[in-house]
This record gives structure tokens, sequence and C-alpha cells, in this order.
């Protein structure tokens, strides 16, 4: 039957959308018997777009399939499609389509990682996290073949690959990395965009007490500069250093406000001083010859 005119269009999501559906070997799964990867980095929040997503599952199913492995116990990790298996939830399924794939730990966080990348917004602290997690076991892969350079016929680091397979320069991938060693509450204020990255980055080398404080600091006082930072680990001890050491370095670094040196004093105020006769230069010139008697005498 023709769609009818003015009736609505069900759109299918975007994350419904971001690969095309491998169908075979699909086979239903119930919900409850799939639990989250361990320590799985990407946030499911119940926003506008997970929203979208249960609506659209209403009314379509899930067209695309969850990726999952089997544990010993008849259950199954989930490796790809945890907002799909949350909206599915909310939508009021019993069972997901899923791809069942026999892989090992390694092999499963790099599928789960390159699944996840797709999407279309990541916030900071899951690119750190998931890229962390993806290098550890590349890392134990190194004997991987296809870690080999054909060009050059030597072994890219895992650092290097990591760049490669994620689009970013490694020093940006080292970046990302740099910020699991960032407590959460400093986290959330870059993912929240209240703390510039690359000040993030240049704390995470500051002991966890300090960054406590540096916490309470930029709470209290707004946002620190990455040279702030990088000034304090330069000219400080960490072992040393206390709260209100810290403070001091902070406030001594803003800067000095402008104080305006201009003075002007009214013609009026000025005439009973001077003959009607003198001219504007000529009544200057008293004044500096003033000043600077007067600037002798407190020198002196």
């Amino acid at each position: 039957m023709g769609q009818r005119v003015g009736q609505k269009i069900k759109m299918t999501s975007l994350d419904e959308l971001l690969c095309v559906p491998e169908v075979s070997g699909t086979t239903d799964i119930q919900v409850e018997a799939i639990y989250p990867f361990e320590n799985h980095p990407f946030k499911v929040v119940d926003d506008e777009k997970m929203d979208e997503l249960v609506d659209s599952i209403k009314a379509n199913g899930v067209l695309t399939p969850v990726i999952v492995r089997p544990d010993d116990e008849g259950t199954y990790e989930m490796i790809s499609g945890h907002r799909r298996l949350h909206a599915a939830k909310r939508a009021g399924l019993k069972k997901i389509p899923a791809i069942v794939k026999q892989v090992t730990d390694d092999e499963a966080t790099i599928m789960m990682v390159d699944a996840n990348v797709q999407r279309e917004e990541i916030l900071p602290s899951e690119k750190a996290f998931a890229y962390k997690m993806r290098y550890e076991a590349m890392k134990k892969q190194g004997a991987r073949n296809d870690l080999t350079s054909a060009l050059k016929g030597t072994r890219l680091r895992a650092d290097e690959q990591l760049a490669k397979d994620m689009g970013e320069s490694r020093n940006q991938v080292q970046r990302f990395m740099r910020l699991t060693e960032v407590i959460p509450e400093l986290l959330d204020m870059v993912d929240n965009k209240k703390l510039a990255l690359y000040t993030a980055v240049e704390i995470s080398y500051i002991p966890i007490n300090v960054q406590k404080w540096i916490h309470i600091y930029i709470k209290e006082n707004g946002m620190l500069q990455t040279t702030d930072v990088a000034a304090l680990r330069r000219n400080e001890d960490m072992e040393k250093l206390t709260q209100d050491k810290l403070i001091r370095f902070f406030n001594s670094m803003k800067p000095v406000p402008s104080v305006s040196k201009k003075i002007s004093i009214p013609g009026s105020k000025l005439d009973k001083y001077f003959p009607i006769t003198m001219t504007q230069e000529e009544r200057e010139a008293v004044i500096y010859e003033l000043l600077e008697k007067w600037k002798t005498e407190q020198e002196g």
C-alpha cells in the first residue's frame, strides 16, 4: 500500500545507519542474556537522540544486529550495540538480533572501540579511555601481521598504528590517552568544554592530590591557562606543595589590571591659578615645572 498523503514518515536513526547491517549468522538473543563490555568507555545516556532511537526501534525494529561474544555461563558480552540494546529494552523488546563472535579479549576490545568511534559525537573522555584500551590490546598483539608496514618492512609502534587507524596524529592520540590520568571531576570539565584539552593534558602529569586542589581553584576562580599549569610544574616541588601555596602561585600568574594614567582637569578649575592671557602651552609648561619640583622634593 502506498504512503498516504500527510502521513508522518518514521526515519531510521543515525545510530542504526552507521554501518551496513551484517545479516549472515544473525540470531535472536534474549536482551537480559547480554551484559555490557567490561569497562566500556562509551556513555549510554537517555537524551534526545536515545529517544529518537527508541521511536525508530518501535517502528522498524532493530535494523543493525548487535555484536556479542559468548561466555561459559550461557550469556553474552556486548561488543558493539550498547545503545541499541538499551533502546531495545526501553522499547519493550524481549529479544534482539545479534551476531555471535568467537574472539579473544584483545580482539573484542579492538572491535568494540572501532565500532563506537564511528559515532557522530564522541566526548574527549570517551576517546581517552577507548584509545587507551585499544592501545593496550594492540601492544599485546604485537606479533600480528597486520601491524607490519608493507612499504618499510618494519613493524609500526602500537601508538603509530592506533593513530593511523583512528585518523589522528600520533601526538593527538597520546594527548587523549594522557586524559586517563586526570581525575574525573576535571575530565568532566573537559567534556563540558570548561577546561581546555591541552590544559588537562598538562594537569595529567600532576599528582592526584594536587589535581583535586586545581579542580577547587578552577571552580572558585575560573579557567586556568595551559601556561599557568606548565609554570606550576616547572617552578614548584609537587611533594612540598600545599593548597595555600598553589592558590598564591596561580593568583600571582593573573595579569595585573591596567590602570588608566590619563588625568583630565577642566579648564574652568585652572582659570583661578593662571592669568587669562596665558595660552594652553604656557599653562602646561608651568604645570610640568611644578610637578618636577614636587618629584625632586619627594625623592629628597
